[in-house]
């Protein structure tokens, strides 16, 4: 690959988890080989609500918490869902354009949320198609007018969902998997955590990112001969009328 196209990093928005923030999430990611993620340029923003309540990393890492949105106790009923959509809308438009999303948890569920109403024309029409997705620990939302628009057909996304052995989120964290058109799924055997990849997941995730990396030059190349013939086309246009004055 040439390394003028690998110089470009591509920019990927990372939602921590329920009543954390964006800078656990990137200490979590740095159990990773760096290798993986030295290609994208990763922003780690804080929920937009305080922690309502306790934090399970209080004590392990520095406040201030924070939470994307409130549910119930069967997570079938959301407290400021669409405020929190609006935000994140708001900010990949503004800050973008971004390449891909990666979410823990609550922003996980979320990341998945905006990828399938992006597909459906609810949000973000105006922005690029989000092509890439990291899910570790994800959920599905539950509510039947969200699942009728979200995950009312396959996501056709390049997706990697982490699933863990001993994570009470392992069943619904599946079930997201099979939302999303040809998912690669990388089991391990922790708990509910960003996990400390072996060699073998390491060099699963490490071919992903390469595939990533090289669609995206790809598309970069068909950009760049679209744009040549467009601009043949548009000197055509303009010489014809010249001889035509």
């Amino acid at each position: 690959m040439e390394s003028g196209k690998r110089e470009e990093r591509l920019k990927i928005l990372c939602l921590h988890g329920f009543r954390t923030n964006g800078s656990f999430l990137r200490k979590q990611l740095s159990k990773w080989d760096p290798s993986i993620l030295a290609h994208f340029d990763m922003e780690f923003p804080d929920g937009i609500f305080p922690a309502g309540g306790k934090s399970e990393i209080e004590g392990y890492f520095p406040p201030p918490y924070f939470e994307w949105f409130q549910f119930n106790e069967d997570y079938t009923k959301y407290t400021n869902l669409e405020e929190c959509i609006d935000y994140l809308c708001n900010y990949i438009t503004t800050n973008g354009p971004f390449h891909g999303l990666l979410g823990f948890s609550q922003g996980a569920a979320l990341s998945a949320l905006l990828l399938g109403y992006q597909a459906q024309g609810k949000v973000l029409k105006e922005h690029p198609p989000i092509k890439v997705f990291v899910s570790i620990s994800g959920t599905k939302f539950k509510d039947e007018k969200i699942c009728e628009v979200a995950y009312k057909h396959k996501i056709k996304v390049k997706s990697v969902h982490f699933i863990g052995e001993k994570d009470w989120l392992k069943l619904p964290s599946e079930d997201l998997a099979s939302a999303f058109h040809h998912p690669l799924i990388i089991r391990h055997p922790q708990g509910h955590t960003v996990p400390r990849l072996d060699e073998s997941a390491t060099k699963e995730l490490q071919c992903w990112v390469d595939a990533v990396l090289s669609n995206h030059d790809h598309d970069e190349a068909k950009e760049d001969v679209i744009d040549k013939v467009d601009e043949r086309i548009e000197n055509r246009i303009s010489k014809d009328h010249e001889r035509g004055k």
